[in-house]
Formats: C-alpha cells, structure tokens, sequence
C-alpha cells in the first residue's frame, strides 16, 4: 500500500493568498496590486507573508527601494497559481451555464409511445429554449430505464406504471392518465361506435399484443374487467400491430399517447374508464438526488406537451 502523502506534499493555500500573489507579480508593487484589489498595501503584505509561511518559507519576492522583484521560488509558483486561477473560472463558467440553463448536459429516456409524441414535442420546446445543453435520450421498456436511472446513467426518465415496476423508490413528477382505445379494422362491426365501449364486449376477440400474457401490459385492463384476452399474435412494433388488425387479424390496445399515428384502415373506438386509468405516465427522477436545472427545465416541457394529450375517456 502506498504511504499517505504528508501534510508537506499537499499545503493549504486559500485562493486569496494566491490572488494578491498574482497581482504584486503583475505590478511589481505592493502598492498597485493593492490598488487593483481595493486593500490596504498592509492587507496585500500579510497575504504574501502568509502564503510563503504555507509554502515553506522561501521568499517570494524581493524587496527593492522601489517595488518588488520575484525571486527564483515565486517564478516557479507564478504558473501554477495562473493555473489554478483558470481552473476556478473555468469553474465558474460552467456552473453559471449549469444554472442558467445555457450549457451542460441531459441525459433521459422514454418508453416508446411516449416517444411517439409527447417526448418529441417537449424536447423540441426544450432545445429551441436551451440549444446548447447536451441531449442524449435512450428508448426502453419502463424496468430497464429505471435501472439505467438508478445506475446513473440517466438523469431522468419518462415511465408507465404498466411495466410492473417498483416506482415506489422514485420520486414521480405526473405528466398524465392515458385513456386507452381499441384498434379494430374498418369493417368490424363496433367500427362505427362513437361512445366509450366497455372492454367486455370484446372478450371473444383475438388479440394482438407485445406479450403472449397479459399482465403488466396494457391488457391488464381486461382482466380487471373480469377476462383473460385470447393473445393470437404477439407483436411488439406498433407499426406491426396495425397492420396485423388491418388485415382482420385480431384487435389491439391503443394508448392516446399512440392515438394520433393511426393508420387510415385501423378505426379505434375509446374504452370505457372503469376502474381508474388504465395507465399513468410519470418523469422519474432519482429520490434525493437534486436534479439538475436542465430536468427541471426539461420537466416543465413535459409538462406542457402532456396538457396537450387529449383527456381521458371517462364512464
């Protein structure tokens, strides 16, 4: 194991006492960089004396009848102090862009429906207000982006509660309940239907669906409503699915977040909420951990492209 470093190696030196070190090198004059700090020539002294205490000692300056001259130990010191000054208002830059939103990064995910709308029209608000903060995104079911969130690799991300997920450990921001449609061809006999339909009257059907089982999708409403969905195909794109009910191949879930990119020969028919909604769509942030000003600017674009969903179907 290597030995700790000694108090020699590692000095405390206050930024302040480099700061006055920098401006008598800079003047070659107590008195100027007294001037140019606003201090008493005194002040400026009692800095340099204490810096050389922190440093061992050796003199910094020479003393002449008129000014100060660096010795060999203070034009050694000159650029590490410059770097130290750059590095601080570095710094500082970078936490003034953090705060004003003007730089910095963002990095989230989404499960694909949302990806589908809400998520394109709240990130195109949040770049044309914040063009140079950093944006990556990821697409993923609700489980695997809340493991990317708790891991640290994402500082925010937009989930469902139909992912069967443990949100509890989160903290939740809601955006919005979904209403949920079903997506049946043009000719079925309930294509006309302009009321609410209750799940029921479908019990019979064929279903297209990203899982063979029910649970934890979206069909988790019909066996809330007392049946089990007979799952004929199991399809995960969207763009698939409707082409599969298209072609009088079953019918299908559709959340209102994918309601708008139905296809001309799908008719959906709104389903009737009974129950509560069938799912609620959150920005999950990690529990404790202080977002960031670009979350919550990004929080607040969610937020507004969620108002924009149309409502739920009520009973």
């Amino acid at each position: 194991m290597a030995d700790m470093p000694n108090q020699h190696e590692f000095p405390e030196v206050s930024t302040v006492w480099l700061r006055a070190f920098l401006e008598v090198a800079r003047h070659a004059s107590f008195t100027g960089a007294a001037r140019t700090l606003g201090w008493t020539q005194s002040a400026v002294s009692r800095q340099i004396a204490t810096l050389e205490g922190a440093l061992g000692g050796a003199p910094l300056f020479d003393r002449l009848p008129r000014g100060v001259r660096l010795t060999e130990a203070g034009r050694i010191l000159v650029p590490h102090a410059e770097a130290v000054a750059e590095s601080l208002h570095d710094a500082v830059r970078e936490l003034t862009a953090l705060r004003e939103v003007t730089g910095g990064r963002l990095r989230f995910g989404a499960f694909a429906t949302a990806d589908a709308a809400l998520v394109p029209h709240a990130l195109a608000a949040f770049r044309a207000r914040h063009p140079r903060v950093r944006v990556t995104r990821e697409e993923g079911l609700t489980p695997v982006l809340l493991d990317r969130l708790t891991a640290g690799h994402l500082d925010l991300a937009v989930v469902s509660t139909t992912g069967r997920a443990p949100l509890e450990t989160y903290e939740l921001h809601h955006l919005l309940d979904e209403s949920l449609y079903v997506a049946v061809p043009a000719a079925h006999p309930l294509a006309g239907l302009e009321g609410p339909v209750r799940l029921g009257r479908l019990a019979d059907e064929d279903w297209i669906s990203g899982s063979s089982r029910p649970e934890g999708t979206l069909l988790d409403a019909a066996l809330r409503q007392g049946f089990r969905p007979r799952v004929a195909h199991v399809v995960g794109e969207w763009t698939a699915k409707q082409g599969y009910v298209a072609a009088g191949l079953g019918v299908a879930l559709v959340p209102a977040l994918a309601a708008a990119s139905v296809r001309p020969d799908v008719r959906l028919v709104p389903v009737r909420d009974e129950g509560g909604p069938a799912r609620a769509v959150y920005a999950a942030t990690v529990r404790g951990r202080s977002p960031t000003p670009a979350v919550e600017a990004f929080l607040g674009a969610l937020r507004e492209a969620a108002a924009k969903v149309p409502p739920r179907t009520m009973a």
